[in-house]
Order: structure tokens, then sequence, then C-alpha cells
């Protein structure tokens, strides 16, 4: 059978693409190496039955922001979002921990310092009431025409600040170090350039979606879209591994879920030789080092609001998080890492049995790291948890190579789909036009590998998808 399009890879961005290409009557195949769906977002029982983790992606801001996401009707398919009591808090060791709640007028009654009340506001709340319009240009690829320039222009004054310096308009220990959690999601050393991006990003998400998972697991993301994915008539294949593009089924377009490494091994007789050599080039970021745990109990954070965290931001103040930052990216794995913890089964009872509980944890490596970062990481959650140690069940370990190895995608353990610094956040992977088309083929990058990069959002897959709509 003759397809419009082949899709390699099912996870988000796989997913999106060929739901919108379904969406416009084209027949769309999706090939899927591993025996299920979803790339970053599957949930097993890594390590009791009954404990189930997310392997790799667990809360998700932007899959709750996402504007392809949120138009599909994924709840009638089963996705139910649960939404912690406070999404994120961030422990101190000898003052109360910083903490965004999803209402901002309470975030800001809650800031010690009156200066850093008003700095705050200053940053976030101009987006507030705008943010779905601003996040949709943030979401998709550079344009010197965005749809909101004036907004962009404003949000850019600040974002493309290095964390550092932004964190340190805050004059409070508690408020560096709640804005310093937010900005090393972006896996980078926070004296570079436009490192404050992700922590307005994920600070301005929190109090307009929060920062929600779906109930039973991750997977429960990926699981809808392919049933509706079916339902406009795609075709999904499990089990099938693509090593050429010479194997695949006939079609009209090529679409990958890939990063360019592998795009490279599996088409680059197909590829122009001077595109190759700018794939050929492309860098990739840090690794991570991933801890699940089974509990007898909730981690005892020593700070209440913790305890009613869904997403909990361990490694102290500004200062040490930055060093910790500065150490992973400089090829070093550091003593007292940045630690990001997730609680699900605090508000979903499907995780874990009765009166038992799961941990997710992952601090950053060097990209191919296999160091065991197993004690620096539980070292850092018992210090502001005293008796977490004494809790934990079984615990499953995955280094950096491991995860490459779960997911191919993640090339030395980046998750992120490529390096993330300012030069490759706007030109990711070659450059600024159409960085979805394969030049001179009918071949497609939809991966995170391209704008806007990575997390479970769909927009690279939708992006590419609509390259493809513009052409045929």
């Amino acid at each position: 059978m003759k397809y419009d399009a082949i899709i390699i890879g099912s996870g988000p961005n796989g997913l999106a693409a060929g739901i919108r290409l379904a969406q416009e009557g084209l027949s769309v195949k999706i090939l899927e190496k591993e025996n299920t769906i979803g790339g970053g977002t599957r949930t097993l029982e890594l390590t009791q039955p009954g404990f189930y983790h997310d392997v790799c992606s667990a809360i998700h801001p932007l899959a709750k922001a996402s504007p392809f996401l949120k138009s599909l009707p994924l709840e009638d398919y089963g996705l139910e979002w649960i939404q912690p009591e406070v999404p994120v808090a961030h422990p101190l060791d000898d003052e109360p921990a910083g903490v965004l709640f999803r209402s901002f007028d309470k975030t800001v009654s809650y800031i010690q310092k009156d200066e850093d009340k008003s700095n705050y506001a200053h940053s976030i709340a101009p987006f507030l009431n705008k943010w779905d319009g601003l996040l949709s240009d943030l979401l998709g690829p550079f344009s010197l025409l965005p749809n909101h320039p004036l907004l962009m222009a404003r949000f850019g004054l600040q974002a493309l600040q290095s964390a550092n310096r932004f964190a340190k308009r805050f004059k409070s220990t508690q408020t560096r170090a709640l804005f310093a959690g937010l900005a090393a999601h972006g896996i980078m050393p926070f004296d570079a350039t436009a490192t404050a991006a992700i922590g307005l990003v994920l600070g301005i998400s929190g109090h307009t979606v929060g920062w929600p998972y779906p109930k039973g697991g991750s997977h429960a993301i990926t699981k809808a879209m392919v049933k509706h994915f079916e339902s406009l008539g795609g075709d999904i294949e499990t089990g099938t591994e693509v090593t050429s593009v010479d194997d695949l089924p006939e079609s009209q377009v090529i679409l990958f879920n890939n990063t360019p490494q592998q795009i490279l091994d599996i088409a680059d007789s197909k590829i122009p030789q001077s595109y190759a050599k700018k794939l050929q080039g492309y860098e990739y970021g840090q690794g991570v080092f991933k801890l699940d745990f089974a509990l007898s109990d909730p981690i005892p954070w020593n700070d209440e609001l913790c305890r009613k965290a869904g997403t909990v931001h361990v490694g102290g103040t500004l200062e040490e998080i930055a060093a910790s930052e500065e150490q992973s990216a400089n090829g070093q794995h550091p003593e007292k890492p940045y630690v990001l913890v997730a609680q699900q089964s605090l508000y979903d009872d499907s995780r874990a049995p009765d009166g038992q509980h799961t941990g997710w944890a992952y601090c950053h490596v060097p990209n191919g790291s296999t160091e065991d970062m197993t004690e620096p990481i539980i070292r850092q959650i018992e210090r502001f948890a005293p008796g977490f140690r004494d809790c934990i069940i079984a615990k499953h370990a995955m280094h950096a190579q491991d995860m490459q190895t779960y997911n191919p995608n993640y090339i030395g353990g980046d998750i992120n789909g490529g390096r993330a610094d300012i030069t490759q956040l706007f030109t990711r992977p070659t450059g600024l036009f159409d960085p979805y088309h394969i030049p001179k083929t009918n071949m497609y990058i939809a991966s995170s590998s391209t704008p806007p990069g990575g997390g479970v959002h769909g927009m690279c897959g939708y992006h590419a998808a609509e390259s493809v709509l513009r052409r045929i």
C-alpha cells in the first residue's frame, strides 16, 4: 500500500505530526521500534509490582499548555489531568522553601521581601492574561514577524538574559533559589545567554495551566493521542526498527521523529551533502541520571509545603545550583547535584499499592556518562528530608547511556534532542529557513531537534506536519 506519509517514531511529536496530517485526510503510517508506543512518555513497573514509574517525562505543564495538544479531544480517550495542591516547591536549609502556587497572588504574598514581591510581579504579571497567544509564538519556529511582536519583545528583554543575571534581581535566598530551580530545567550553565527563558516559561505556565501530570502515568498522554490518531484513519505498526529509508513502504513524504545523528544513519545517501555536513555538526547537550523509588511512605520533607508539592527542586541556593550546572556542563559529576523530584503518588493512588508511594528523580551529568549518581541524589534528598533513606523499599537507576539504550533519541542521555544554547535554541537543527524540511528531498524532521525543542508538547511534530502540508 502507498501512503501519503510515513513517520518514524511514536513519541508525542511523531503522533502530533500524524494527527495533523490525518486531520487533512492524508493516509499516514507510524512505525515504532519498540513494542509499545510513547517515546519519552512510557510508564512501567520499574522497581516492584504495583509501583508505576514514568521512565522519562513526568510532569507536564507544556503538554497542558500546548496550542496543538489542547485542541485535541484527548480527554475523550481517557486522559485525566491531576493538579497537585502545590505545583513546585524548593526546600532550603535554614528558611522556608521557595514555592510557586497556582495562584499568582498567593505566590506573591508568600514571597518574603517586599522588593522581591514587586520584582516577581513585574516579571510575570504582564504575560498571564496573554499567555496563550504568546506561547503560540514561543512554541514555534523563530520568526521576524511573530503574531504578538510587542509582547514578544517585552518577554525577550527578560528571556535573553542569563539565568544568573535574571535571578539576581531578587534579593532573598528564597526567591533566587525558586527561579534557579525553574531555570535549571534548561540543562545549561547559568551564565549562558537566554538561560532565563525556560525559567520564565515554566514559571508563567505554573500560574496559567499549573504543573499537572496524567492519572496513571505519562503514558496516558500518548495512549490518548494514539486512539485519536486511529479514529482519524491513521495506522501504527510497533516492533519495527527502521535502519534505512530504502526499507520503508512507498509514500509521498517521510517524517523523522529522530535526531540528526540517527537521520544520517537511516538516510545519509538520500540527503544533500551540504545539508548532511550541517547535521554532522549538530551538538548534543548534557545527559541525565535517573532514579525511581518504591517508597513505604511519602518523602518526609522538613518543609510542610514540600510534602504537598507535585514537583520539588532539590539543590539549595542559586549559587549551589549554578555551580552544579557548571560542573556537569564541564564534564564533571557534582557531589551536590541539582535534583528534580516528582511525587505523583501523593495525588494519584493508582501509582503505588495502598499506603505506599513512588518517587521520581534525576540529575544532570556529562553527555554519555556511566557514573552512578545514586548516592549523591539520595544524599541531596535526605539533606532536606531526613529519614528518606529509611523509606526506600526498592530503587531503579538509569545512567546517561542507559537512557540512550531506552530511547535512541536520547543521544548520550540528552533528553532535549540537542543542546539548547542561544545558537541551537533558534536554529535547530541547521538554520532559520523551514527547519523541518530536508532540502531537495521528500523528507522532514519532526523531533525535538527542531523548534521549539524538548518537552512533551507535540509542537515540533505539528510544525513539521504544517511544513508538509504547505508542499503537498
